[in-house]
């Protein structure tokens, strides 16, 4: 069997999910590919070395559009595990991310919701070390 190499989230537009992901995530963009007719081969991730990658897809159609920001009807869909949630947290706060609530410790760590620039549901997280 083989890895998760990559999960698609719908945009509204290429630019400014780069943006978002890149000023407010710290994320990189690992490719950015004109594909022709306006649709280009987007993908960032929390480093260049990540082995899960997150392909930014312009939506397209009626359809596609009304899925932007719910594509998991309205749950956490994502999840950033980090190794210093209070640097984590502190970094996006000054970055303006939106965060859904106060961060809180939970039998399996540290966590606090925020959301992407289109409403998606994302789970900041340091796992609890085990005992």
């Amino acid at each position: 069997m083989g890895f998760l190499s990559a999960i698609t989230i719908l945009v509204r537009d290429y630019d400014e999910a780069i943006t978002w992901y890149v000023a407010k995530l710290g994320f990189v963009l690992v490719v950015d590919t004109p594909m022709g007719a306006d649709k280009r081969w987007v993908v960032v991730a929390p480093q260049a070395d990540a082995q899960t990658r997150i392909v930014l897809a312009r939506a397209t159609g009626p359809e596609q559009t009304s899925l932007i920001g719910r594509q998991m009807g309205g749950r956490v869909g994502f999840f950033l595990q980090t190794e210093n949630f209070e640097a984590s947290y502190q970094r996006m706060l000054e970055a303006g991310v939106q965060f859904r609530e106060a961060p809180r410790q939970e039998a399996y760590g540290q966590v606090v919701v925020f959301e992407d620039c289109y409403g998606n549901g994302w789970d900041l997280i340091q796992p609890k070390q085990p005992d």
